[in-house]
């Protein structure tokens, strides 16, 4: 079986973001990728070991492709993500940007990187062996994979089988879990899982390249969770390279271990939220605080502005009213593209240098915004541009523009929701092809 990409360096590869441009009218995610590559030599500066950039769900909604190979530029040698589909989708990315594979005695490489996948599906062993199998189109796209139980090894092990003589092992990481509670096998298990993977080992069915966990509290620096982590995990580690298993990429730290846990370090660090000018937990340090910038700025035009007299009703349910004769501007953004329901009469937005909010609750296509008093000159026109969220320190930017953070905080959630669910229909565009910043004519 061949599984080889002709190979291409990652910075001959274009970086627009769109195929076309965005309709003028529309709404659209600014991804700065000069603000991401910032963001990754930040991050790598923190550690000696190499870096995966984690780039799951379409890279924290930024866009997979663009995103994937900005960071294969600015140094990362692995990329991650979740969901097989995901990884398939990836692997056809990077083949078609022509980025190499890596052979198996290369060493992984920003020209030549490693794909982690580590949500791999429960497949009997006769149906992962089935030509077209998901685990065997896995095998195909020459994936890591992540196995957590003796079942999912079983299904591994099976698909690399049936490809053949002359077909490489799969290449799996043991996941062990440490204290998540969430993927991962636990300590009574591990041996069990370890004892059949070098089984697979000696059959030529696996190779086993990597031990990883996750760290569920790095974003608490004092909390001792970390430390009780890493103790559980030199224990699997124990564990595995007691029945015979030696392997050599050891990964525990995310952003968070990252930045504030140095110990976890290991052989390689898995940078997610970071690299999008989000910290894992302002209340410790700030994305300012740390020298990262945001990545994502959501705009759309507005599509009307009008006057209300004082008392009327905003939106479904009428849950906000007009204290005063209002301006109000309807910017067509809603909860099909992402918008919390949360933030009604609460999501904070800047138009034309000013700071205001959402006024009622937030409808499925669209959002009302207060423009302020109405006797006087509205502030803005229909045109003018929305910016729900942004980098406010950014060189063309506005102070008065909210950030991702800000959004989270009025929704009572956290900075990665906010990006990440942002939905396909808004097109992400480069920033260039931004909306124009109108004032008033």
């Amino acid at each position: 079986m061949t599984r080889s990409a002709s190979a291409a360096p990652a910075s001959s590869v274009p970086s627009a973001l769109s195929s076309s441009p965005a309709p003028p009218t529309t709404s659209r995610a600014v991804v700065d990728l000069e603000a991401l590559a910032h963001n990754a030599r930040v991050l790598a500066g923190c550690t000696d070991a190499p870096w995966m950039a984690v780039v799951k769900a379409d890279a924290y909604g930024h866009g997979l492709g663009p995103v994937s190979l900005t960071c294969l530029r600015a140094g990362a040698t692995w990329l991650g993500v979740a969901q097989l589909a995901e990884a398939l989708h990836l692997r056809r990315l990077l083949d078609a940007a022509g980025v190499a594979r890596p052979q198996p005695e290369d060493e992984p490489a920003p020209d030549r990187p490693r794909l982690l996948c580590w949500l791999v599906p429960v497949l009997s062993p006769e149906r992962a062996a089935a030509p077209g199998s998901a685990l065997r189109a896995a095998l195909d796209a020459d994936l890591d994979l992540t196995v957590s139980t003796v079942g999912q090894l079983a299904a591994v092990a099976a698909a690399s089988r049936a490809a053949g003589p002359g077909a490489r092992p799969a290449r799996i990481h043991i996941k062990a879990d440490t204290g998540m509670s969430r993927g991962g096998a636990v300590a009574a298990d591990l041996r069990a899982l370890a004892v059949a993977a070098r089984e697979a080992r000696d059959a030529g069915d696996v190779e086993v390249v990597g031990l990883w966990s996750h760290l569920s509290r790095a974003d608490e620096p004092a909390s001792g969770s970390t430390e009780e982590h890493l103790s559980r995990f030199r224990e699997a580690e124990q564990v595995v390279r007691g029945v015979g298993l030696s392997p050599r990429v050891r990964h525990l730290a995310a952003t968070g271990g990252l930045l504030w846990h140095p110990a976890t370090h290991l052989d390689l660090v898995r940078v997610g939220i970071g690299l999008y000018g989000l910290s894992p937990d302002p209340s410790v340090a700030t994305a300012a605080e740390l020298g990262l910038h945001p990545v994502m700025r959501l705009e759309a035009p507005l599509i009307q502005v009008k006057r209300v007299p004082a008392g009327e009703a905003v939106s479904y349910g009428g849950t906000w009213r007009a204290p005063t004769e209002r301006w109000l501007g309807l910017v067509p953004l809603g909860y099909a593209d992402g918008l919390p329901r949360a933030a009604a009469s609460a999501g904070p937005v800047a138009v034309n240098g000013l700071r205001t909010s959402v006024v009622g609750k937030v409808c499925m296509d669209q959002i009302v915004i207060d423009l302020g008093p109405g006797d006087v000159d509205a502030p803005a026109e229909a045109g003018d541009v929305a910016v729900l969220w942004g980098d406010p320190t950014a060189a063309d930017g506005d102070p008065a523009t909210p950030t991702a953070q800000d959004w989270a905080e009025v929704c009572g959630t956290i900075g990665y929701e906010i990006v990440a669910r942002l939905g396909p229909r808004v097109p992400r565009v480069s920033p260039c092809e931004s909306q124009p910043r109108m004032g008033r004519r």
